[in-house]
């Protein structure tokens, strides 16, 4: 649209200056239907993709760098409640979420399987939407028996948005499976969760799994929620554990972390998050 507002400017401005040759005002009233109706010809006659490309292209932004990505991050004062900083979040991994999908139930739709399968192994791993291509940093926190995985990271566009479309589809693909762990089988099910309107696009989960420990029924709750920042680049929230999914908290990072993510690309240090939240 700004390209076509652009070239009807131009043709208005062409017709004024000529008129009918003489330089009269009369000329140039005179010409404006004609040059009307010819510049909404011309606009319509253009191609679609033409008209919209200005509108279309992203705006531009920088690389996300290893620096960048880490400054992106939230801390404490990001989420509510009492979350406390961890350094050894690359090292977890949930035994709930060990284990292999029983493909029996998905005889006509092996794919499905593959899915449900990359979701079970993707649960608290940094490889949850595939390998990284460009930057990325991770950090976690720990409430009670609750983990918040938090990451951010670039990627292929392409690689990317497969992703995204991966995530969208597993309510209906994944929404109940077994899974055959140490401990006996384990039922999965998989649900969309709603996220605030931040970034680019998001997909939100909310994942149960319902097994035994040591002999003793046990349920993991998690949420999963990523927000597309741009084309390329990603925040991925996994949250949850025995005693529950906080949503909020799930919110929280969602809301605070993609301003920072954001600022990082456009080449702003991300303001610091008063530590007010209760």
């Amino acid at each position: 649209m700004a390209a076509a507002a652009l070239t009807t400017g131009t043709l208005f401005a062409a017709a004024a200056c000529s008129g009918d040759g003489d330089g009269s005002a009369s000329g140039s009233r005179t010409a404006t239907p004609a040059v009307t109706a010819a510049a909404s010809a011309a606009v319509a006659e253009r191609p679609l993709t033409a008209r919209t490309t200005a509108a279309a292209s992203p705006s531009p932004s920088s690389t996300l760098s290893e620096s960048g990505a880490k400054s992106a991050l939230i801390t404490e004062a990001d989420i509510e409640d009492a979350w406390t900083q961890v350094d050894d979040a690359q090292t977890w991994k949930e035994s709930l979420l060990v284990g292999k999908v029983d493909t029996a139930q998905f005889v006509t739709a092996k794919t499905d399987a593959a899915d449900c399968q990359r979701l079970l192994d993707g649960l608290y791993d940094e490889d949850l939407l595939g390998k990284p291509s460009g930057a990325s940093a991770l950090t976690g926190f720990e409430e009670g028996e609750s983990r918040l995985l938090y990451q951010v990271a670039g990627y292929r566009q392409a690689d990317l948005d497969k992703s995204m479309d991966w995530l969208e589809k597993l309510p209906d693909t994944c929404a109940q499976f077994t899974a055959t762990g140490d401990d006996g089988d384990r039922t999965v099910q998989v649900v969309e969760a709603s996220l605030p309107k931040e970034g680019d696009g998001r997909r939100g989960l909310t994942v149960t799994v319902k097994g035994e420990t040591n002999g003793e029924p046990v349920t993991l709750t998690l949420d999963v929620a990523v927000v597309q920042v741009g084309t390329s680049d990603a925040i991925t929230v996994t949250n949850g554990g025995l005693d529950g999914a906080d949503h909020d908290s799930t919110e929280q990072a969602v809301e605070q972390g993609t301003p920072r993510l954001k600022d990082v690309l456009a080449g702003r240090t991300p303001k610091a998050t008063p530590n007010t939240l209760d």
